[in-house]
């Protein structure tokens, strides 16, 4: 007996996709909720409460009632059938009892379930994986600064979404549309569970995010409760992924030749993290960073000065040369940035635009630039 061919079987065909859109949509709720879940992980932290799991078997009879009261009954089914739904179900407990609704987070996140059920079945055309980088981008260009996005890159879980993000990028489905989802319900969650621990909704304007507001920081998304003195906190606040910042360092080093102890330097400045977003925002408009990085090569005025402020002129004239234009001659007898100098200077507040205006509506994105992801468009059940 010969194997029939697709076209020989095509109501088993229609039935091998509809059950991958449903997986596929599946994939995505638990996308959604694992980001809900590291911002809930992340504010008990905070607040100094130990982060308890109900137990997996209460909390699966508990959750399974929710999920089909709230969930279309497919991907209801697909989730209670699930190896890993008693995790699943321990998460939405857990997010219950710190303060979440589950009967308006629910339906929404279904909404999102859906789209992509549907995005699925209407597009089966596979696209080029692409690995946690390229998602880490993709957290850059889609949320604001703020507790979400830092939740995401902090959370144990961050390798996991990203190899899900790219399997449903490969699936068809716009992965940045349900970050947008996903980063409207974060906020929920943070400020449920916050009124629940009784801490602050939104950080304060730290320091850092003060004294370097200007020249190192415009046009860059920044979070308000920044934290240069914590390196590695401070790359994943400003979506920067390990392998970036690492090719970024040898991008540095190639554009200073025979100048290793000076590159050294200007790699473990307080400020780097901030040069590496924007090299970062540069790659994703399409410019030349290297070319941008060669000008420390071609005007070397940070050479001049005291040698113990070697470290600030080149972080200063580093942040020059990605700003200016390629090729532009230094301004005669003009060795340090006045301006940049006020914004790293411990002795100068921020400028008076930090005051102006009502606060950013997104809690943690910095004053003079906010990001939001777009609006719902409406239901999609």
């Amino acid at each position: 007996m010969t194997m029939p061919m697709p076209e020989d079987r095509p109501g088993e065909a229609f039935m091998e996709a509809v059950a991958e859109a449903v997986q596929t949509s599946v994939m995505a709720f638990r996308l959604v909720m694992a980001i809900a879940d590291a911002v809930r992980r992340q504010q008990q932290e905070r607040a100094g409460k130990a982060d308890e799991f109900p137990d997996a078997e209460k909390a699966a009879g508990e959750a399974s009632e929710e999920v089909k009261k709230f969930l279309p009954d497919d991907v209801a089914a697909a989730l209670l059938e699930g190896a890993d739904w008693p995790q699943l179900a321990q998460q939405l407990v857990a997010l219950k009892r710190a303060g979440v609704d589950l009967e308006a987070l629910l339906p929404r996140v279904g909404e999102i379930a859906v789209t992509v059920r549907d995005q699925v079945a209407a597009n089966a055309e596979k696209v080029k994986r692409e690995g946690t980088e390229e998602w880490a981008k993709a957290l850059r260009e889609t949320l604001p600064a703020g507790p979400v996005r830092e939740a995401i890159l902090s959370s144990p879980a961050w390798p996991e979404m990203a190899r899900t993000m790219a399997t449903l990028n490969e699936r068809g489905v716009d992965v940045r549309a349900i970050l947008a989802y996903a980063h409207e319900e974060g906020v929920g969650v943070d400020q449920a569970v916050a009124r629940v621990l009784a801490v602050a909704e939104a950080p304060t304007t730290s320091r850092d995010a003060a004294l370097s507001y200007g020249p190192l920081t415009v046009g860059l998304d920044v979070p308000r409760d920044l934290d240069l003195g914590d390196r590695e906190r401070a790359l994943r606040q400003l979506s920067i992924a390990s392998s970036e910042n690492q090719r970024f360092a040898r991008m540095v080093r190639e554009a200073l030749p025979g100048a290793e102890r000076e590159a050294d330097l200007l790699l473990s400045a307080r400020q780097w993290p901030l040069l590496a977003a924007r090299m970062a925002a540069m790659e994703t408009a399409g410019q030349p960073v290297g070319v941008h990085l060669a000008q420390l090569s071609t005007d070397t005025s940070w050479r001049e000065g005291p040698q113990p402020q070697m470290g600030r002129r080149l972080v200063q004239a580093a942040n020059d040369a990605l700003r200016k234009p390629v090729g532009s001659p230094a301004s005669p007898g003009s060795k340090v940035s006045t301006a940049a100098a006020r914004a790293t200077s411990p002795s100068v507040g921020p400028t008076k635009a930090v005051g102006k205006g009502p606060a950013p509506a997104v809690p943690g994105a910095a004053a003079h630039r906010e990001a939001g992801p777009a609006s719902r468009s409406g239901k999609t059940r």
